[in-house]
């Protein structure tokens, strides 16, 4: 049998998350982000995970059960590249880099963490800042708008057909002659 998660809690896990009605679900960013999902709880319970669209999961979310479980979700350890520069100017242009990249980011105020990318780590020591790669719970922005940043465009809701038509012409033609 699978356990249907359907909602978000307001409710706080006890101490003790062995009780009965209490269950923890470790999950990687990756799969934080997904609003349909079929996982297995730490304790071994199948679940499916069928939460409203465009929302993102936090370490530390708490989630209901249609039983009345309470489902604690815990940041899995994963594969980061730390970024760290004692200037904080560096680590903003390390942000502007990345930004414009579109790569998720969880930044501190000590210290930038990007999913492990071996291109992008050089593209950031060339920058002139430090990348150890670590493994750690990865919590990046949101993004502006409140939720994730989604870029699957399996929906066809988004079109990239930007073509543009023209009643007149471009002459390109140069006169090089020096």
């Amino acid at each position: 049998m699978v356990l249907k998660i359907y909602e978000r809690s307001e409710g706080q896990l006890e101490e003790d998350i062995n009780s009965e009605n209490q269950a923890t679900l470790t999950l990687p960013f990756e799969l934080r982000q997904k609003s349909r999902l079929k996982a297995t709880l730490d304790n071994g319970t199948d679940i499916g995970l069928m939460l409203p669209r465009g929302g993102l999961l936090r370490g530390g979310d708490v989630l209901r059960a249609e039983d009345g479980t309470l489902v604690k979700i815990i940041a899995a350890a994963e594969s980061v590249s730390k970024v760290t520069h004692e200037d904080p100017l560096m680590r903003a242009r390390a942000c502007y880099h990345l930004g414009n990249r579109h790569v998720p980011l969880q930044i501190t105020q000590h210290y930038l963490c990007y999913t492990h990318d071996h291109v992008l780590d050089e593209m950031v020591i060339g920058l002139g800042l430090n990348v150890e790669c670590v493994m750690a719970p990865f919590e990046p922005e949101a993004g502006a708008y409140g939720g994730g940043h989604k870029h699957s465009h399996d929906d066809g809701s988004h079109d990239h057909d930007h073509h543009h038509e023209h009643d007149h012409q471009h002459n390109h033609n140069h006169n090089h002659n020096h």
